[in-house]
């Protein structure tokens, strides 16, 4: 907005038309009291002011706007008829004005000297704002990088208070810092530990992860610089994201052989005791089929009895599978878990293993979904168990509702992939990557239903052995949905159908 100021209502009017006409916003005022209450109240990209006026003149106006601060940049263009001497003209320039016209007016020129005195008024007041915004982002960035700075050595002050190895990488992987612990493992701060010749290699795992922004969670072999033996350490590394995008990592390496010991003991303990449970069991068992046979007649007319040696045989049934399993974690941690791989057709599997499951759970009903006619190469019996524990998990999770359904298809890579869905208690996303972990049971249901938590784990190393992948989607009250995957062998075709 212009600010047109003179004392003469017909100058002003003149002045305000032409400016008007050309697109320019215009305010006057009658006087210098006038106009200098305005320029408090309001803003002007440029001030038309006349020279000779009653009371306050022009320059005295202008020296008083160059006091504020507020409109101390405002440009002046002085007018005036009767003070056209060169030292007037001086005056006018010392009093704060830009310009000095002499009346009367050439519109043209007026024009053009306030489009320029506007158009730089405007640049101006950019730059001044662009500055304060540039001032103010070098003090935001100044307080981030000392706010920065104190987290920093917070978490290096945490880190080296710790009893773990630590360290921290930039979002690239380099390592910045590591604690003390660190050089009693490596020769020097950029350099992993070095790990077990019989471990994975720390540096390429490293690298793999921080190439697809995961996270790296291993268990490694790793010695102290000043002892012989090797101790397993769970290494675990988590990203630090600002706004979404991973800034830095910190990681740290955590003494588990007491641990790993303690669980060496304890799975010896129950290969020692399965072992011996199972020949009395199966004599047991024998036993009890004699003495079905011996008592058949009696046991057609007595129900009661009947009834009794058939539960008798049902908790056999269940106590030789328990030990089943616990053979299995044995085997599969002595790596002598065997396994009689041969091309077999996956879908005569799959049918076979529903058909169990329905002779044996009357009441339950399970919708087949998809299937594939293909061939596999594996152990028939270890993957048929692996269906019959999802199978038998969907069944146990699930007392309030007796629907199971089974899916079968092929992934974009052409596996077979089959997926027991159930609508049961369901697993919050928290405790999905532990649910395949050995003796893990979820706290909800440790004390509702009965079990070890080792039938998972031992489908998880089944699966792993054929090269497949396996994992569960579901959340609390909605059910679950697990599944598993495995290569088809390929000198077979297929034939999909649903």
């Amino acid at each position: 907005m212009i600010l047109i100021v003179d004392d003469k209502p017909e100058n002003i009017f003149s002045l305000k038309r032409i400016l008007e006409i050309n697109n320019f916003e215009v305010d006057t005022a009658l006087s210098g009291e006038e106009a200098l209450k305005k320029i408090l109240k309001r803003s002007y990209s440029l001030i038309i002011l006349d020279v000779q006026m009653p009371g306050m003149d022009g320059f005295e106006v202008a020296e008083n706007i160059s006091g504020y601060s507020k409109s101390k940049d405002i440009p002046i263009i002085f007018l005036s008829a009767v003070n056209t001497d060169k030292r007037f003209i001086t005056k006018g320039y010392a009093s704060g004005g830009v310009d000095y016209i002499t009346k009367p007016v050439e519109p043209e020129i007026l024009l053009l000297k306030v489009k320029t005195l506007h158009r730089i008024y405007e640049q101006t007041r950019d730059l001044n704002e662009a500055q304060l915004a540039l001032r103010a982002e070098i003090e935001f960035r100044k307080e981030a990088q000392t706010e920065l700075k104190e987290r920093v050595q917070e978490l290096r002050s945490i880190l080296e208070s710790i009893p773990q190895i630590a360290f921290t990488a930039k979002s690239n992987g380099v390592i910045e810092f590591v604690n003390q612990h660190w050089l009693n493992y490596s020769t020097a701060q950029e350099k992993f530990p070095v790990a077990h010749p019989d471990d994975p290699n720390i540096e390429e795992k490293w690298k793999d992860a921080i190439s697809r922004n995961v996270p790296l969670e291993m268990e490694v072999r790793i010695k102290n610089l000043y002892e012989d033996e090797y101790h397993c350490h769970l290494l675990r590394t988590t990203p630090i994201k600002e706004a979404g995008v991973i800034v830095k990592w910190v990681g740290t390496f955590t003494d588990i052989e007491d641990q790993k010991k303690a669980e060496m003991r304890k799975d010896e303990f129950l290969s020692i005791a399965s072992h011996e449970l199972k020949t009395p069991l199966t004599s047991i068992k024998a036993y009890m089929q004699l003495l079905e046979r011996a008592f058949s007649s009696e046991l057609k007319t007595s129900k009661v009895s009947a009834n009794y040696l058939q539960r008798a045989q049902f908790q056999v049934d269940k106590l030789h599978s328990l030990i089943a399993d616990l053979l299995d974690i044995s085997k599969i941690e002595s790596g002598k878990l065997k396994f009689n791989e041969k091309v077999f057709n996956f879908e005569n599997l799959l049918a076979n293993s529903i058909d169990i499951i329905r002779q044996t759970n009357h009441e339950v009903t399970i919708i087949r979904k998809g299937t594939v006619d293909k061939f596999v190469y594996g152990d028939e019996i270890r993957i048929e168990q692996v269906i019959l524990n999802y199978l038998t998990n969907a069944i146990k999770y699930s007392p309030d509702n007796k629907e199971v359904i089974v899916e079968n298809s092929l992934t974009p890579e052409g596996d077979i992939i089959v997926r027991v869905i159930d609508s049961g208690i369901g697993i919050s996303s928290d405790k999905h990557a532990q649910i395949f972990n050995k003796y893990y049971r979820v706290d909800e249901t440790s004390n509702r239903f009965q079990g070890l938590g080792i039938g998972l784990y031992i489908c998880s190393e089944i699966i792993k052995r054929h090269h497949g992948s396996f994992g569960v989607d579901s959340s609390p009250g909605k059910g679950s949905s697990f599944y598993f995957s495995i290569p088809v062998h390929n000198t077979e075709t297929t034939l999909i159908t649903s």
